[in-house]
């Protein structure tokens, strides 16, 4: 099935951008890496759009050394994600996120914006970045604004992002020296999208565990963030089982999403232990 989009125009910069999302009456929607969005038009799912297409704005790519933090161009690529010598050094969860999405194809032509943007709960990216406590900054109409992780995603493929406003770049502080990061998931085939998955951090501070494909959005599981600082596994294995509410499906039952939760936990758990990347 082809898709019937309303219109296209290529973005000169982000003004311009900003201009043609305001003319289009609501049915702009912003074309990056189209990973997900023609896909969704190719389905039907989405018709009539007028595609305003930023994939070529430059001043939206790449990594930045911004002192603490390190500053993620929403436009960068999947495939610039994992093999960025910053993002290896001082965020290594996201690295490690690319080399579970998908296949090839889509790693090359995704970007990281496009992800969170899109919001899939079963996707990696929007939990790295919820574990991370990172920030995302948008730019509309009225200006500049920057939201927290916690705060982005609202509901399934829902965010904080308003008509007409775009997503243009990620800032999350460095990784610290002795703290890990690592990511767990259980797919059914290399490239699909995972039954469940977890993200775990483990900082001087303490904490951070965020999951995807048990919710309508990524999950913060903050019981078993408190058990871990404070408690053992089996503590906080017991606290996330009931943070979490795991839709069921056609790939797996609620209960058997709860048990691989756990289970993710544990293996990443003994991952950091074992002083394993």
């Amino acid at each position: 099935m082809k898709a019937q989009a309303g219109g296209y125009v290529r973005a000169t910069d982000v003004s311009h951008a900003l201009r043609m999302l305001a003319e289009a009456d609501g049915a702009g929607r912003v074309l990056a890496g189209g990973q997900s969005l023609i896909a969704a038009m190719n389905m039907r799912l989405s018709t009539g759009d007028m595609l305003v297409d930023i994939s070529r704005l430059a001043e939206l790519s790449g990594v930045t050394d911004d002192g603490d933090c390190l500053r993620i161009g929403a436009l960068t690529r999947h495939v610039d994600i994992g093999r960025d010598p910053l993002i290896r050094r001082f965020a290594p969860l996201l690295s490690e996120a690319v080399d579970h999405i998908a296949h090839a194809a889509i790693r090359n032509r995704g970007t990281i914006g496009g992800a969170l943007a899109h919001a899939d709960p079963a996707a990696e990216f929007p939990a790295a970045i919820l574990c991370l406590d990172a920030t995302l900054h948008i730019q509309g109409p009225d200006g500049t604004r920057s939201v927290a992780a916690g705060d982005f995603f609202v509901d399934v493929f829902t965010t904080d992002l308003q008509e007409g406003e775009i997503l243009i770049a990620i800032t999350l502080r460095k990784c610290a020296q002795g703290e890990h990061q690592v990511l767990e998931e259980v797919a059914r085939r290399s490239g699909d999208y995972a039954l469940a998955g977890l993200c775990l951090i483990r900082r001087s501070s303490g904490h951070r565990v965020a999951l995807l494909s048990v919710g309508a959005t990524p999950v913060l599981a903050t019981g078993a963030m408190a058990a871990l600082d404070t408690g053992t596994v089996d503590e906080a294995v017991a606290a996330l089982k009931t943070e979490i509410d795991p839709p069921s499906d056609t790939q797996a039952s609620a209960s058997y999403r709860k048990h691989l939760a756990g289970v993710l936990l544990r293996r990443a758990v003994a991952r950091i232990e074992g002083g394993q990347p």
